[in-house]
């Protein structure tokens, strides 16, 4: 993966799958390098404000609320009563922001490695932050896969893990050991979701992804499907893992009657997104 810029646009170019997305640019907003990623902030014609990290598209005005609403709100649903949910990365609070609408919860920690995302994300997607200050939220910024090993057993009710893709920081988040730490972390019948890429582009990375959750001991694994426009292909996914629990039933009555907005989700978006395409199907039994 890599990027073009000029005065007019930013590419970023998938040249393993031959394509690219271009949206086009009045200015660079602001751009540093941390001690783990490149940090790049852009303001585009179309998708309002976009954040770049290490030359990926990490979010944009636009279209950021389909991806959080997909990480939050179907994982909730499902769980039959979430009160204490972790967030792995996710430093742009958006799905915080999502999870916090949610009354029943009653503590969310979010863990991420780099402290300037979040700053960053309050200075230029105010909107997504504005729910920063509630008092069942905590920020930590360490290492999310040393927290995960040292956290209590079965403290957990669902693991949100809104990472970058399985390069430099969040490699590690895409393994065995990993979703190992996951499960001893749930309660009886807690749930995991990660978001796994494109169904269409990164099969070889979905695929390995889901035989690692159940290698790990989850007795269910679903993944979700939606649209994504900035993201490769435009196609994106998130995958559930289930501790002694059924993914495929949700409860649709509390959906349906949610007392807060949503823009992307609803029972409908969420039942479709459990449907798997036929190749998906034929490459996972393969």
């Amino acid at each position: 993966m890599r990027q073009i810029m000029d005065k007019n646009w930013f590419t970023e170019i998938d040249e393993e799958n031959g394509s690219a997305f271009s949206m086009s640019v009045t200015e660079k907003l602001h751009e540093e390098r941390t001690a783990f990623q490149h940090i790049e902030i852009y303001e585009t014609v179309h998708f309002g404000t976009l954040m770049v990290i290490d030359g990926f598209v990490m979010l944009t005005d636009r279209d950021n609320f389909i991806y959080h609403e997909m990480m939050s709100h179907p994982v909730l649903f499902t769980h039959a009563a979430p009160e204490n949910i972790a967030i792995i990365g996710g430093g742009d609070c958006g799905t915080l922001h999502e999870v916090l609408k949610h009354p029943g919860v009653k503590t969310v920690r979010q863990i991420d490695i780099d402290e300037r995302v979040t700053r960053l994300s309050e200075r230029y997607f105010p909107q997504l932050c504005e729910t920063n200050d509630d008092p069942r939220a905590e920020f930590l910024f360490i290492d999310g896969i040393e927290w995960m090993s040292d956290t209590k057993a079965g403290s957990v009710d669902v693991i949100i893990v809104d990472s970058t893709d399985p390069v430099g920081p969040g490699e590690g988040l895409f393994t065995e050991a990993f979703y190992r730490s996951c499960l001893a972390a749930l309660g009886e019948h807690g749930i995991m979701v990660q978001q796994s890429e494109s169904p269409l582009y990164h099969m070889p990375i979905l695929g390995p992804m889901r035989t690692a959750m159940r290698s790990a001991g989850f007795s269910s694994v679903l993944t979700l499907y939606f649209p994504q426009a900035s993201y490769p292909s435009g196609w994106w996914s998130a995958t559930m893992g289930g501790k002694n629990s059924s993914l495929e039933t949700f409860r649709k009555d509390d959906a349906a009657n949610k007392a807060f907005r949503t823009d992307y989700y609803n029972t409908g978006i969420h039942q479709a997104a459990m449907a798997e395409p036929e190749f998906v199907r034929r490459a996972l039994q393969e």
